[in-house]
C-alpha cells in the first residue's frame, strides 16, 4: 500500500492583513523550521499597497493576538492603535420627538444573571432605560469618555471587554515583523505572472516577472479582491449578493485632528445617510472615515456631498479614494490544493467590522484543520467549505439586519431595504420567530453563526424591535427583581466610570510605560 505523501510547504499568495494573518496562523500550528513542521512562505507584490480601509475589529482579534505571541503594548504603539467598545449606531431609525436615534452595540455581554429579566423589559412599553444601559455598564464607560483598562492592568486584561482601532497598514507591518521573526515564516517580494495547473486541476507552481518558480503543496490565495488563484486560475463561480446588501462603492478619507490632545471616541460612529452610512474610526493621531454607499441609489457626486457635510469642511482639502466593493463570496472558499482566505474569498461592507473578522476565522480554521497528507485535502476541503459558507451567510444576515428592521421611510435606498424579498429565507425566519418568542440560545447552536445571541439582542432591541411574546409569558416577568437588576447595573456603571482613565490619557500613558506582559 502506498504511504500517503505528506503536506510539507504551503505558500500564502498576497500580503496585506489577510495574508499575514494567514501565515502567523499556520506558522504558529505548523512549527515551520522545526523536524516535522511544514514551510510558510509569504509572496506578496512590492507594488500593490494595502488598501488600508478595515481599521475596526471585534473581539476575537484580541484572543488572536494574544495567542499569536503579539505584544498589546507593540500594538498599542506602533499602529497608532485605540481601544474600541462599541460600535454606536447614529440615525438607523427615523428620529422621535425631534430626538436623533442612536443606541450602542457594545462589547460586554449582559451579565449571566439577566436572562429573567429580558422579558421584564421588553413587556415595559414606557420609562425603562435604553437595552446596552439596562444590561450593560459599558455604555456609561464609553459616554464618559473612559477607556477599558488601567495602566496596571496586564496585557488584554481589563475591566470592559475591548477590541481595536488601528492603522491597517501598520497592523500588517507588525504581523509580517512577527512571522518572520518569531514564527519562522519565510517571505518573498515578487509579481506572480504565470500560474501553472496541472491535469486535476491543482496549482503546481506560480512563475514571477523576473522568471523565478514557486512550488509547493499547498497554496493561500490572499491576493485580495482579484482572488488571482482561486477566481482567475481555478475559475471558482462568484456568488453576488448585491440583491441583499445594496452597498456597492466606499469613499475613504483620514482626517488629521485639529487639536492633538482632542478626546478619542472609544466607538466607531456608524451614522446612518441617504443611502448608506459612515464610519468614523478614532486613532491617536487621525480618524478614519468614510462612506459607504449603494451607487443604484445615489450618485458620486452626491454621496461625497453627504461625506463633506459629515466632515464640516471642503473634502478638496482632503484624499478620498474610491473603493469598489463587490458583495458576495466565490462559491467554494478551497478548491483543489487552493484555500482563499480575505477578499479572495468573498467581501461585505464593513459594517460591525466583519471583514477581518472572517479573514481570521477562516484563517485559524484553516490552521486548526490543516490536512496533514494530500490524501486528506478532499475531506478537509468540504469541511471548510460548509462551515464558512455558513458563517457568510449568517454574517450576511447579520448586516441585513441593521437595515431591514429600520423604521426609515426616508428615501428608496431604506424602503427597498425592508422589503422581504431581498431577505433570506432564514433571516425572515429568524425575524418572524422573535416578533413572537424573545430571542434564545436555541436560535444560535452552531459556533459558525459568528455572531451570537447577545450581539442580535444589542440590534434588535437598540433599534427598538417589537416582541411581543405569548399573553401566557407576561405572568413571568418579576418586575420587582428586574428592577433591582437595573440598579446594580447602574451603580456599577457609574463607580467604573469615575474610577477607570481618559482613553487618550491611557494611551499616553501605555506610548511611555508600557503594559504589564502576560
Amino acid at each position: 500500500m502506498e504511504t500517503p505523501k505528506k503536506i510539507s510547504s504551503v505558500i500564502v499568495l498576497g500580503g496585506g492583513t489577510a495574508g499575514w494573518l494567514t501565515a502567523n496562523h499556520l506558522a504558529k500550528k505548523l512549527q515551520p523550521g522545526t523536524a516535522n513542521g511544514v514551510c510558510v512562505t509569504l509572496i506578496e507584490s512590492p507594488d500593490i499597497p494595502t488598501i488600508g480601509v478595515g481599521e475596526g475589529t471585534v473581539l476575537t482579534i484580541r484572543d488572536t493576538l494574544k495567542y499569536l505571541g503579539i505584544s498589546e503594548t507593540e500594538l498599542l504603539r506602533e499602529c497608532d492603535a485605540t481601544f474600541k467598545q462599541s460600535i454606536e449606531f447614529i440615525n438607523w431609525m427615523a428620529p422621535s420627538d425631534r430626538q436623533t436615534h442612536r443606541y450602542h452595540h457594545v462589547f460586554d455581554y449582559p451579565p449571566a444573571e439577566y436572562a429573567p429579566h429580558l422579558l421584564d423589559w421588553v413587556m415595559q412599553k414606557e420609562q425603562k432605560p435604553d437595552f446596552a444601559n439596562a444590561f450593560s455598564y459599558q455604555q456609561a464607560v464609553i459616554e464618559a469618555g473612559k477607556a477599558p483598562k488601567g495602566i496596571t492592568h496586564p496585557e488584554y486584561e481589563g475591566v470592559c471587554n475591548y477590541a481595536y482601532h488601528f492603522d491597517a497598514a501598520k497592523f500588517g507591518q507588525l504581523l509580517a515583523r512577527h512571522a518572520r521573526t518569531n514564527l519562522g515564516v519565510k517571505h518573498i517580494q515578487a509579481n506572480i505572472s504565470r500560474v501553472d495547473t496541472d491535469e486535476a486541476g491543482n496549482i503546481c507552481c506560480l512563475h514571477s516577472d523576473q522568471g523565478q518558480q514557486f512550488v509547493a503543496d499547498l497554496f493561500v490565495d490572499c491576493s485580495g479582491a482579484n482572488s488571482t488563484l482561486l477566481g482567475q486560475t481555478l475559475n471558482v463561480p462568484f456568488i453576488s449578493k448585491k440583491a441583499h446588501i445594496f452597498t456597492d462603492t466606499a469613499l475613504a478619507v483620514q482626517v488629521p485632528y485639529t487639536d492633538p490632545q482632542q478626546p478619542i471616541a472609544c466607538s466607531t460612529l456608524a451614522t446612518a445617510q441617504q443611502a448608506g452610512w459612515i464610519w468614523d474610526i478614532g486613532l491617536t493621531t487621525r480618524r478614519g472615515v468614510g462612506l459607504v454607499y449603494a451607487s443604484d441609489f445615489q450618485t458620486e457626486q452626491s454621496a461625497l456631498d453627504d461625506l463633506q457635510r459629515y466632515l464640516g469642511t471642503d473634502a478638496d482639502a482632503l484624499t478620498v479614494r474610491k473603493i469598489p466593493m463587490r458583495t458576495g463570496y466565490y462559491e467554494r472558499f478551497w478548491q483543489g490544493n487552493c484555500v482563499a482566505v480575505g477578499m479572495s474569498q468573498g467581501f461585505v461592507e464593513p459594517l460591525e467590522a466583519t471583514g477581518l473578522l472572517l479573514f481570521d476565522v477562516s484563517a485559524r480554521m484553516l490552521a486548526e484543520q490543516f490536512p496533514v497528507t494530500h490524501q486528506d485535502i478532499c475531506r478537509c476541503a468540504a469541511r471548510y467549505n460548509k462551515k464558512l459558507r455558513y458563517a457568510w451567510d449568517r454574517v450576511l444576515d447579520f448586516v441585513k439586519l441593521h437595515y431591514c428592521i429600520s423604521n426609515r421611510r426616508d428615501s428608496e435606498f431604506w424602503l427597498a431595504h425592508q422589503d422581504s424579498n431581498t431577505w433570506s429565507a432564514t433571516l425572515e425566519e429568524d425575524i418572524q420567530h422573535w416578533q413572537r418568542h424573545l430571542p434564545s440560545q436555541y436560535d444560535f447552536t452552531d459556533r459558525a453563526s459568528v455572531f451570537n445571541l447577545e450581539n442580535h439582542l444589542y440590534v434588535l432591541y437598540g433599534m427598538q424591535f417589537n416582541t411581543m411574546p405569548a399573553a401566557f409569558l407576561q405572568q413571568q416577568a418579576d418586575h420587582t427583581q428586574a428592577q433591582q437588576f437595573y440598579r446594580r447595573i447602574a451603580d456599577y456603571a457609574q463607580q467604573a466610570a469615575k474610577q477607570l482613565p481618559e482613553h487618550r490619557d491611557l494611551l499616553q500613558r501605555i506610548a511611555r510605560f508600557g503594559l504589564q506582559p502576560l
